[in-house]
């Protein structure tokens, strides 16, 4: 429960627009608990790492954002990571409060198989977060797609929002995030 929680943190502060850089300097005794974050960007996907707390823990997720036209703020993000290195591989979805909650989240990764299923786990004013675990074998094949994929959803008048999903950059961000 840990990385989606940390992750859906990541995410709601990245799109109610809450970064380092707009954040003022913290007084010199709290300079050491403020997080330290770093970002690469391999093609769609950018690697996100924090350090937080004492001791200082990093936690890395591999993103990709979409933004309204005419918006700066991501209206929709997913997300990829672990909590530890023992623990799954989640991929998570942060969606606008809007949502039709029974829906859940489909993950079209490729036409011709099963889209992959995530149930909403909770919403805070700034969006919903839903989740699934990623084994070995989904990773695998997520690193061979070429083609577009997307992600759907019900918003809560229960019209179908169809979200695109690149995956230029997916295996070199994946490859990023676990040397992390």
């Amino acid at each position: 429960m840990m990385l989606h929680a940390a992750i859906a943190i990541a995410l709601l502060a990245a799109v109610s627009g809450s970064t380092l850089a707009q954040a003022p300097a913290p007084p010199p005794a709290a300079a050491a608990t403020t997080p330290q974050r770093t970002t690469a960007s391999y093609e769609d996907w950018t690697v996100r790492c924090e350090m937080r707390g004492t001791p200082a823990v990093k936690s890395c997720e591999m993103a990709q954002a979409v933004s309204a036209p005419g918006q700066a703020n991501p209206v929709t993000q997913i997300a990829i990571g672990r909590a530890g290195p023992k623990d799954p591989v989640k991929l998570v979805f942060q969606l606008p409060v809007n949502v039709w909650i029974e829906s859940g989240v489909k993950f079209i990764y490729d036409a011709k198989a099963q889209p992959l299923s995530a149930s909403f786990k909770w919403c805070a004013p700034a969006g919903c977060v839903a989740d699934l675990d990623l084994n070995n074998d989904m990773i695998k094949r997520l690193r061979a797609i070429t083609a577009q994929g997307k992600f759907e959803f019900k918003e809560a008048a229960q019209r179908d929002v169809a979200i695109p999903v690149s995956f230029k950059g997916f295996g070199q961000a994946f490859d990023a995030l676990t040397k992390e």
